[in-house]
């Protein structure tokens, strides 16, 4: 017990928790409503599929459109007021959605929400950093994974049952109108608790400097086009294409289905700050190389699974995938997030932030596009080639040796807003 509660030990700022929370629980409300827009939209505002399909991806479009300009905005302004102007934004936008009756409303409440959405991920990873010293800042992305993992799994596990219990238009309003709650209590939450420090850092806009500097970055540049391609053939395959793949091609059933999610959420949610701690003391691009190993490994566990005629066999061969796939997730967010942190120097954190959001945002726009073009020509391409590109990435990763920082610069050693840390909790 003592060594469980040891492996959970962060050591993060009070304040940093209380944060965390405050996300868990956005993240809650995202989870109600995740599992069902498209059902909501069609069967009781009578759109079409297509349109309803477009309503979301205008969300997922417009907060990648707004991802670059809020890391020039946060290089200028405290991330604090722009974390809580975008949350109120996305409260505004998602509560809209209980009430839209034609599409054009929806495509407006999209724009907003996706605004929202679009500039709370930069503006939160931002704030984060500087509320933590650079040895903390991987325990504190690893904690966002948590809270991330397991506000979405439990929010989209209530919602299955309100909606099971209850199919009326009303229950989708309420599932929305408490979406909007929970961006709106996050807002208050870093309004109540983050400190209002004085910015120490040097803007961008003073030196003449932006997108540019960022762009001369080769390193960084490497390691965020790397992260998109994992993100297209791990994240994207797996959580877009697998489904799909399992429907068509096993004898496995929707149940099933849901049930490798469950397993690879609680997995996460359970294993992340332990895989956090184990994976510490590695140079980082070796971390940077077990993830792709794992990755690899997932991927091509699904193949074997169209060979076997058991259902309870495939099932549990997949939910071993699920979790090797989760080992993968928990050891890649112990370090791309705080490598990125690392490079950036004070005055362009927040522009550096906005290209790793950025990656995240497109890996998840175009990875179901490929997967789903390889599923419909050569299914199991889409497993053996992402294994493959994903072993490639890794063994790109050991080659590359020293070339990754295993500490963070001397430019970005100190707290970027000059203040004492916080004490810990």
């Amino acid at each position: 017990m003592r060594l469980l509660s040891r492996a959970w030990r962060t050591d993060l700022p009070r304040v940093v928790l209380l944060l965390q929370a405050g996300n868990a629980f956005s993240w809650f409300g995202y989870g109600l409503i995740l599992p069902f827009e498209i059902i909501y939209l069609h069967q009781f505002r009578g759109f079409s599929t297509a349109t309803a399909g477009l309503v979301l991806a205008a969300i997922l479009g417009t907060g990648a459109v707004l991802t670059p300009p809020s890391g020039a905005l946060l290089d200028r302004f405290r991330p604090k007021p722009i974390l809580i102007a975008s949350n109120l934004a996305s409260a505004i936008g998602f509560a809209g959605f209980a009430f839209v009756d034609r599409p054009w409303q929806a495509f407006a409440c999209a724009a907003v929400g996706g605004a929202g959405v679009g500039v709370t991920r930069t503006a939160n990873q931002t704030l984060l950093i500087t509320l933590v010293a650079p040895e903390q800042r991987a325990a504190s992305f690893a904690l966002g994974r948590v809270a991330q993992n397991f506000g979405l799994g439990l929010g989209a596990t209530v919602a299955g049952f309100i909606v099971s219990a209850a199919q009326h238009v009303r229950s989708f309003q309420g599932l929305y109108l408490f979406d909007a709650v929970t961006y709106a209590a996050l807002a208050l939450v870093v309004l109540a608790v983050v400190p209002n420090r004085r910015d120490a850092t040097v803007h961008a806009g003073v030196r003449g400097e932006g997108f540019r500097a960022v762009a001369r970055d080769r390193l960084l540049l490497t390691l965020t086009a790397a992260n998109l391609v994992l993100l297209i053939v791990g994240y994207a395959f797996f959580a877009n294409i697998l489904p799909p793949f399992v429907k068509a091609h096993t004898r496995v059933g929707p149940g099933a289905i849901g049930l490798l999610f469950l397993f690879n959420t609680l997995f996460v949610v359970i294993a992340q700050l332990p895989v956090t701690r184990a994976f510490d003391r590695m140079r980082r691009a070796q971390v940077f190389a077990s993830a792709c190993a794992f990755f690899a490994i997932a991927l091509l566990g699904v193949l074997p699974v169209t060979l076997i005629h058991s259902t309870l066999w495939a099932t549990a061969l997949l939910c071993g995938v699920a979790v090797v796939f989760a080992i993968g997730e928990c050891v890649h967010s112990v370090v791309l997030g705080p490598v990125v942190a690392d490079l950036a120097p004070p005055h362009l954190l927040g522009r550096y932030m906005s290209l790793l959001s950025l990656t995240v945002t497109g890996g998840f726009a175009i990875g179901p596009a490929i997967g789903g073009a390889l599923l419909a020509t050569s299914p199991d391409a889409v497993w053996w080639g992402g294994g493959l590109i994903a072993a490639v990435i890794g063994a790109g990763f050991l080659l590359s040796g020293s070339r990754i920082p295993d500490a963070p610069s001397t430019a970005t050693a100190s707290n970027v807003l000059g203040d004492p840390m916080p004490e810990a909790a």
